[in-house]
């Protein structure tokens, strides 16, 4: 998945090494928060097909729903209309 997200490990470690912290720290740092913005941070592009497949799950849901309760009105007057001709 590639990601939109850009970051630049070299402004990172040098920001950690003025701070004070050993180089290869740094590296190692900068090298594992870059692969964890890349692995577990969500773009834009993937909430939009989130977005695109819910929407589309929510319909079919929808759909399901009007025919359920299509089919108990159906029933309901079937069994009113059988009630009404055995009083």
């Amino acid at each position: 998945m590639p990601s939109a997200i850009t970051f630049d490990t070299l402004a990172y470690v040098k920001k950690l090494r003025s701070a004070g912290v050993p180089e290869k720290q740094a590296e190692i740092q900068a090298e594992t928060f870059a692969e964890i913005l890349e692995e577990r941070v969500a773009t834009k592009q993937d909430l939009k097909e989130l977005e695109l497949a819910l929407k589309h799950d929510l319909a079919n849901i929808k759909a399901e729903i009007i025919k359920w309760v299509a089919a108990m009105l159906v029933a309901q007057a079937a069994i009113v209309a059988t009630l009404v001709k055995l009083l």
